[in-house]
């Protein structure tokens, strides 16, 4: 039997939509996207997570990177997901619920599936964990315009979807390609983030533009979405995702976390009062000053 093709897959996509929402106690579904691998999705991410939860909110983030699932080490979760019944309890690191393939399988073997495999694990990770009440689930989803995107966009009504880049063509010219899939799915699109910006050097402040600058922003205004920020390159930030302790908490301060905190806060700003039961409407800088609190004095 031959396997469908990319094209019948995208319309299908686009003339399914969501019956209803399997997990229906979580008000804001956000898909975190890219267009190719190595431009820092994951760590994005799992950051804006940890700073959404530190600003008050309730979180998860579900790693749908089936064949690359690195999240659980980059939240420095230790204990694996527990069982209720036959649901499955997420783990948690950092005050935020985590799923991933990576609990499941040993650490070096690769998960070799076809589609519809990743389409059940994906279903599963909405169905058959206890989420609970949640502000915002986030979704860490593998590089490019898959299976994964598609399956999202049948199985739940997203809130939208954030794009992660670097400056360089290369790594727009796949963004474009993503922001269109996201638009013919209905999707709407909360924002591009530009990571690894530029590098600042430690020793004489020289800003480098490593990979270019820029060129999230300008891609956020030719298809006229938001641009949520720009992230500075830092090995600060890649320590952090190794050592399973996130910039916004190992050094919150900073410049990197500042930025990653002010992209949470306008996250919060652009989805408040679109589901019921929020948290009252507070401003960017407000939130800003929550999400430091928990660190004073430490």
């Amino acid at each position: 039997m031959s396997e469908e093709n990319p094209t019948s897959r995208e319309a299908a996509a686009e003339s399914t939509a969501p019956k209803d929402n399997p997990i229906p106690g979580v008000k804001h579904i956000i898909a975190v996207s890219s267009g190719k691998g190595g431009v820092g999705k994951s760590t994005v991410t799992a950051n804006i997570a940890v700073a959404l939860s530190l600003a008050g909110q309730r979180v998860g983030l579900m790693d749908a990177d089936i064949y690359g699932p690195n999240i659980p080490t980059m939240m420095g979760v230790t204990q694996p997901p527990g069982k209720d019944d036959k649901k499955i309890l997420p783990a948690e690191g950092h005050g935020v619920k985590v799923i991933s393939m990576g609990f499941f399988v040993p650490e070096e073997t690769p998960v070799v599936w076809r589609g519809p495999m990743v389409h059940s694990a994906i279903q599963q990770f909405f169905r058959d964990v206890v989420w609970g009440e949640l502000d915002y689930l986030l979704i860490d989803l593998p590089p490019g315009t898959g299976d994964v995107q598609l399956t999202l966009a049948q199985l739940v009504p997203m809130t939208g979807a954030i794009t992660v880049t670097t400056p360089q063509e290369i790594a727009l010219q796949d963004v474009r390609k993503g922001i269109v899939m996201f638009q013919k799915v209905n999707v709407p699109i909360l924002g591009v983030i530009e990571n690894m910006s530029y590098y600042v050097c430690g020793h004489c402040g020289e800003r480098t533009e490593i990979f270019s600058h820029g060129g999230g922003a300008q891609a956020a205004q030719k298809f006229g979405v938001p641009f949520l920020g720009s992230i500075p390159l830092d090995p600060d930030i890649r320590r952090g995702g190794d050592e399973g302790n996130p910039i916004v908490v190992a050094n919150p301060s900073s410049p990197q976390s500042e930025a990653l905190k002010a992209i949470a806060a306008t996250l919060l700003e652009q989805t408040k009062g679109s589901a019921s039961g929020d948290h009252g409407s507070p401003s960017i800088s407000s939130l800003l000053q929550k999400i430091k609190k928990p660190m004073e004095g430490k």
